[in-house]
């Protein structure tokens, strides 16, 4: 089951245990990632790593494979994110969104109950696990790109990949005779 945790302040710089940071190459760059052992708290991509990162294990390491492949996930790796209940909300929206779908800023407004689009956009770019909880799959109401951490590049390859891989996946599945 995914674990969003609610956070009511901030904590203190002093008790935040260090989490080791994990290193991914995709085939769109590469990506850190940082765990608890039992759960994702970070997945962002970056330009270069500014350390060697700890072994990837685990359904982290499973599911990024997975989707690397072309291959829909068929789990969500179990996460510990911290955010307000607003943005628990809004992250929780976008785990909603199928793979290879879209939906626009203010279509998740909507579905989390809130009247401002511009504030769900803004929640929707503090998502601290890019890909897993797919920020990217948001778009403009026009359907254009708009607005992704790291970069709408990136969102237009992932975005693309999904597109293609949806097909090749809607292709190779067994029929039933």
């Amino acid at each position: 089951m995914t674990n969003l945790t609610t956070r009511t302040r901030r904590p203190s710089l002093q008790h935040r245990p260090i989490i080791p940071t994990s290193l991914y190459a995709s085939p769109v760059g590469l990506i850190a990632v940082q765990s608890t052992g039992d759960a994702l708290v970070a997945l962002r991509f970056v330009d270069e790593a500014s350390t060697p990162g700890t072994p990837l294990v685990g359904s982290i390491q499973c599911w990024l494979d997975a989707y690397f492949r072309g291959e829909v996930p068929n789990f969500t790796p179990s996460l510990a994110l911290q955010g307000t209940a607003f943005l628990q909300r809004v992250w929780t929206q976008l785990l909603a969104i199928p793979y290879g779908h879209t939906i626009s800023y203010g279509q998740l407004a909507r579905r989390v109950g809130c009247r401002s689009a511009q504030a769900v956009g803004q929640a929707v770019g503090r998502n601290p696990a890019a890909l897993v909880v797919p920020c990217h799959r948001v778009v403009g109401a026009d359907g254009s790109l708009t607005g992704y951490a790291y970069g709408l590049q990136r969102k237009q390859w992932l975005l693309h990949w999904e597109q293609c891989n949806t097909f090749k996946n809607l292709n190779n599945e067994p029929t039933s005779r």
